[in-house]
Parts: C-alpha cells; structure tokens; sequence
C-alpha cells in the first residue's frame, strides 16, 4: 500500500512551511515514527516523522515551500526492509535434506584437514565496517543553531543522542577548533533566509512603514524661570540641603 505524507498542521495561522533538511534519501528503508525531515515555519523548526514503515520516496525537495496538507513524500509500506531476502535464503537452505547435509559435512572435513592455514585465516576476525543508521551525524534543530551560532562544524562533534544524533548538550558543550589564523582578510557568503527569519524580517518593515517616524521641536522663553531660580537658589539650598534645579519648574 502506498502512504501519503502530509505536511500536519504546525500551528494556528500557519498555512506553509519549509523543507529545511531531508534525514533520509530517496528510496531509503524508514522505520515507524523515524524522523524523516525537518520543515521551518514561521515560529520553529519542527521534525516531520515516518507515520508508518516502508520504502520512502521523496516527492519535495530541500529549501522548497509547500502548503500545510500538501504531500511530501510516499512510503510503501509493502516494501521489504534490506536483509530479509537473504535471511529467507537462509532459512530454506536450512530446510534441505538430511542426507546432503551429511554428505556436505565430510567433504568440508576433509577439506579442513587438507588446508588448516586456510580454514585458520577464515577463522581470524575481519574488522566490522561502521552500520550508519540514519540519524549518524544528523543534528536537531536546537544543536544545528547553537553550532552556527559558534561557527563549528557538526562533522567535528561526536553526537550523544540515538544512533549518534548530535542533540542540544552535545552543542552546548562543543568547543571550536583553534585553527591557524586566517589574517585580517574576511569571507563573504550568502545563505537563504529561514522562514522564521523572512517573517521576523517583514514584521519589522511593516512597523517601519507604519509607524510614524517624525521629531518634535518646542521653543520655550525661560528668563522668567532664570531669574526666578538666580533669586531663590541659595534659600532653597540652605533650607532643603539641594540645589534648585530647572526640572523643579
């Protein structure tokens, strides 16, 4: 069967969002409630997780704006999870007659003693390659924030979280790497806004252009209060300890 993913509503007033980061990739394995993407609104960076498992096959791509119930993604939940062809083989290898595995068994015994440096170096272990799941360096959104905002780059931290995912207390406690210095010479690079960025950003030209930006000047005749203060200063100060300020009028 073939499952729509929606994009679920993540908030009232919210109608569109963004597809931020993509977890996984076209034609990958997903297991039931894995997190499969990460979408920015205009309030937060949410995680969007598998609603069901199966074969995955992306229909969005990162950085595109989609619609609140808009399909994203298909996941066919028929699809078979890599490995259970080859353990279905093994079992009906298993299941063979009884005679042809007696049969099988001898020759590899005589075989064995023919050859005992080559069934001694089949024996000797062979170093096991390192199983990614897909949450291997991936970095939620709190940990992706607090490293920009540090210029680290997440290839560098080790993650704590599930399967290696790097989470907000790894982030916290990254330590940027002391590189040599680059001189006074500084980079200039262009990334895209976020949504949440944009909508901060057109808040803030509506109030500009709103708002009335305007300076008042009164012109005021004091010299009546200059000689009022000239006359009754030192009384003032001698009486109450304080000098008789313009602010007193």
């Amino acid at each position: 069967m073939i499952l729509e993913m929606k994009v679920p509503s993540p908030g009232e007033s919210i109608t569109e969002v963004e597809i931020a980061e993509w977890l996984v990739e076209d034609g990958d394995y997903v297991e039931k409630d894995q997190a499969i993407a990460e979408v920015d609104s205009d309030k937060a960076t949410l995680e969007l997780p598998a609603e069901e498992s199966g074969i995955i096959t992306l229909k969005a791509e990162v950085g595109d704006a989609v619609n609140v119930g808009e399909v994203v993604c298909l996941i066919d939940t028929d699809g078979e999870k890599p490995g259970g062809a080859s353990k279905g083989a093994d079992t009906a290898s298993e299941g063979g007659d009884e005679g042809s595995g007696s049969d099988a068994e001898k020759d590899l015994d005589k075989q064995r003693e023919k050859t005992p440096d080559k069934a001694e170096s089949e024996k000797a272990p062979q170093p096991k390659q390192a199983k990614e799941s897909y949450a291997s360096g991936a970095t939620s959104p709190a940990a992706k924030k607090i490293l920009a905002e540090k210029n680290i780059d997440a290839t560098s931290v080790k993650g704590g979280g599930r399967d290696g995912r790097i989470m907000k207390e790894d982030a916290v406690n990254a330590v940027p790497s002391m590189g040599t210095p680059t001189g006074g010479n500084r980079g200039e690079s262009r990334s895209k806004l976020s949504m949440l960025r944009r909508k901060v950003a057109e808040r803030l030209v509506d109030v500009k252009n709103e708002t009335a930006m305007l300076t008042t000047f009164n012109e005021v005749n004091m010299s009546s209060i200059f000689e009022l203060r000239n006359k009754y200063k030192d009384d003032f100060k001698e009486k109450h300890g304080v000098g008789l300020g313009f602010m007193s009028f």
